[in-house]
């Protein structure tokens, strides 16, 4: 079994939303057991065990949230031993604008990771137009981007963002596999 966390931030349930899409996109994928955790009830043990571990934070004023922040300011005593070297690592961001600076604080979730020695996967699906209903509506490739309206978390974000992010689950569940088959 391959073990896999999608570790987020969620302020008004929006990106919470967003991990639940991203962890049943990596189910689908045989053998590959992913669940979402809150930064809130962050299980050191249950990261340490992952394979992979995929980064989710709302997008305030042009950066994560403070809560993900000070999870990863939490992470220092992980970095120290080098605990996530070599885990695959990705990704995604949610705002309530289009842009909302987004790409900002995907890099700073990917600089993160690195700092981690974590291995970035990207998303390089194309986008299929930029409705509500569209796959990849942000066209994002260094993660994934999701936005949300100013409505409950069960109306946004729109159908295409929850289909993108069940796109991306599977994306790195699938290359998390890929990568442990070639360490073998």
């Amino acid at each position: 079994m391959t073990p896999m966390v999608v570790i987020y931030h969620s302020g008004f349930g929006h990106t919470e939303q967003v991990a639940l899409c991203v962890v049943n996109g990596a189910n689908r994928v045989a053998g590959v057991q992913a669940q979402a955790m809150s930064v809130v009830d962050v299980d050191w043990e249950v990261l340490a065990a992952a394979e992979a571990i995929v980064f989710g934070a709302p997008v305030y004023m042009g950066s994560v949230s403070a809560t993900f922040k000070q999870f990863m300011d939490d992470s220092s005593r992980t970095w120290f031993a080098q605990g996530w070297q070599d885990k695959v690592a990705a990704g995604f961001v949610n705002s309530g604008a289009l842009s909302g600076d987004k790409q900002v604080a995907l890099q700073q979730l990917q600089t993160f990771a690195g700092q981690h020695g974590m291995l970035w996967v990207n998303f390089a699906l194309q986008p299929s137009g930029t409705g509500p209903t569209d796959l990849n509506r942000l066209g994002s490739y260094s993660g994934l981007m999701t936005q949300a309206d100013n409505e409950a978390p069960e109306h946004t974000p729109p159908q295409g963002d929850r289909d993108t992010a069940e796109a991306f689950g599977q994306h790195i569940a699938e290359r998390t596999v890929r990568w442990q088959r070639g360490a073998k």
